[in-house]
């Protein structure tokens, strides 16, 4: 079942309260909704940690955090997963995240030639920055879909499979 599996990786609620970086939220931590692992709270962790693993911004987990605070879902299983976009897989997620953007803007992709300067910062947010923003957009909008449903029709299979071997015995 998608349920013990999920909670043997979990972790202690204690220990996630006690983060300093978590103190910005205050008591709402303390809300049981946020702890608790049933279909509809696994479901909407994953579709908030698969989107926000997609904004290129530092401190997602923080903004996972907070949207899993405000969506009343599992907040350790959103917040993990954010760190799909790691700082080894995040290059290739950014880099197709621009592709999908520069596709659905009609743009050519650009050429990337990195120089250190304010000069080539500001250049480069004007240029690749608008498809990049939109394919993050994108693809965090996919794949939190995806995960939502794909851990809702998961979690429904299960359960029905395990109905079906108590009834057989």
């Amino acid at each position: 079942m998608p349920k013990k599996l999920i909670q043997r990786f979990m972790p202690d609620p204690q220990k996630i309260k006690n983060q300093k970086a978590l103190k910005i939220f205050g008591s709402v931590l303390y809300n049981p909704n946020l702890w608790c692992l049933n279909r509809r709270s696994a479901a909407g962790a994953f579709a908030v940690g698969l989107f926000i693993a997609f904004i290129p911004l530092p401190s997602q987990m923080i903004m996972a955090s907070g949207a899993a605070i405000m969506c009343g879902v599992n907040l350790p299983l959103s917040v993990a997963l954010v760190w799909i976009s790691n700082p080894i897989t995040m290059p290739f997620l950014f880099y197709f995240a621009y592709r999908i953007g520069a596709w659905l803007m009609h743009r050519p992709e650009q050429t990337f030639n990195f120089e250190l300067s304010w000069h080539f910062f500001v250049e480069q947010i004007n240029t690749i920055g608008p498809p990049l923003l939109l394919g993050c957009f994108v693809c965090g909008i996919v794949l939190a879909t995806i995960g939502y449903f794909g851990i809702q029709g998961l979690w429904r299979y299960s359960v029905v499979r395990s109905w079906k071997k108590r009834r057989s015995r």
